[in-house]
């Protein structure tokens, strides 16, 4: 809001406090003040990101922000959902506060050399308080947008492009995010795996119990690449291959539901290692959605009541993840974009074993070197997935502004 404090702007401001009534009297307020220049201004967040408060549609965002609370919001707003964050209306107040001292200094009338100078040396605090109140607002808002939470989530990686060399690869990432789950503490459970005869896999699939599990693992779906030299290789060349990670939610309080009607469920016997229990019971078992034609097997435990259940709740997340493509929300239309064919050029993040190193491609300064303790899972993959938590909440909250603005218009 720093660019209203200049010249005829804040007379202008001062005229909103005392007299607007209704939102239909600020929006043109906010709408003619595109174009002017601001003032140099410093980051809100790291030089990645790219939000400032400086960005005009940041600004036109805080602005309907502001008077919007002023002046009294109803469900239809399109920062409702945004107003209601519990910590917003003590910041909100605190902002009018500052900006209303800030108009009391331009009204003053002074000859006197010493109250001029006294009265920019406050505004210019002022100025800086207004600097970290939006600073914190647009904190507290990137916090809350997004924050899903999910009893359960469905990990499941599948090698792409390269044959066996995906396979290995596919069965190293497992290592990796079950290491990572360890680290962070979370209960797990692999209820589907598929392994290549040779080595490697061709599919695994994990549970995870936890209600941050999904934030924390949401922004690893993608393509992941690895490039080196495979132990089968005789020539020396280097191999590029690659794998899909789907990060699946299974909503607590999901609206989807299964009716026996829609359900084919089959029973056979278990097959592969698995000692003398293999073969002899039927614990396998096939769920398929009649309607969708979708079908989900599971047989990873001895019982086929456990089977069962985990193959209802993969059928559940699947079907639901489907839904949730259909809608037109930024975050899901984001999310789409991470996924792909498994091709090599889709890849989200590089893994170079030749030059020991793991290149994220999505945030800048992306790489970070010790290869083999990043694939254990630990310290080093959570301060790379933290680093791009924040930067792609922070690229949806442009999204969100830059669409809020656009309908403003």
């Amino acid at each position: 809001m720093l660019f209203l404090l200049r010249g005829s702007t804040s007379r202008c401001l001062g005229k909103v406090f005392s007299k607007v009534k209704s939102f239909e009297f600020c929006l043109p307020l906010l709408l003619n003040l595109n174009g002017r220049s601001p003032p140099i201004c410093s980051k809100v967040f790291s030089s990645e990101a790219g939000l400032y408060v400086s960005n005009e549609n940041v600004k036109k965002y805080l602005d309907y922000l502001m008077c919007t609370y002023k002046n009294g919001y109803d469900k239809s707003s399109n920062v409702s959902d945004i107003l209601k964050i519990e910590t917003l209306p003590d910041l909100l107040n605190k902002k009018l506060k500052i900006l209303e001292n800030i108009q009391s200094l331009n009204d003053i009338v002074t000859n006197d050399e010493e109250m001029k100078k006294l009265a920019k040396e406050e505004n210019v605090l002022y100025i800086q308080q207004l600097q970290d109140i939006d600073k914190k607002i647009l904190d507290e808002i990137l916090e809350k947008m997004g924050a899903e939470h999910f009893e359960d989530i469905i990990i499941e990686i599948i090698p792409g492009v390269g044959g066996q060399e995906a396979m290995l690869f596919a069965q190293e990432l497992m290592d990796m995010y079950m290491g990572y789950l360890n680290y962070l503490g979370l209960d797990c459970e692999i209820v589907e795996i598929k392994r290549n005869e040779l080595d490697g896999l061709r599919k695994v699939t994990i549970a995870v119990s936890s209600t941050k599990a999904f934030d924390k693992l949401r922004y690893e779906a993608g393509v992941h690449r690895v490039q080196r030299n495979p132990s089968t290789e005789k020539s020396g060349r280097i191999h590029t291959s690659t794998a899909a990670v789907s990060i699946l939610p299974a909503p607590r309080n999901i609206d989807i539901t299964l009716d026996d009607k829609d359900l084919k469920i089959e029973t056979k016997r278990a097959s592969g290692a698995g000692g003398q229990h293999v073969n002899t019971t039927d614990s396998a078992v096939r769920v398929t959605h009649i309607p969708t034609g979708i079908s989900i097997s599971c047989q990873s435990g001895r019982s086929q009541i456990k089977n069962k259940t985990w193959a209802l709740m993969r059928l559940k997340s699947t079907l639901y993840e489907q839904e949730s493509h259909k809608q037109t929300s930024l975050i899901v239309e984001l999310r789409k974009k991470h996924q792909g064919l498994k091709d090599r050029n889709e890849k989200i993040r590089t893994y170079n074993y030749l030059q020991e190193r793991v290149t994220d491609h999505r945030i800048s300064n992306g790489t970070i070197y010790n290869l083999k303790g990043f694939m254990k899972g630990g310290a080093g993959l959570d301060k790379l997935v933290d680093r791009i938590h924040r930067d792609m909440q922070q690229r949806i909250l442009l999204e969100v502004i830059q669409q809020t603005v656009i309908k403003l218009e």
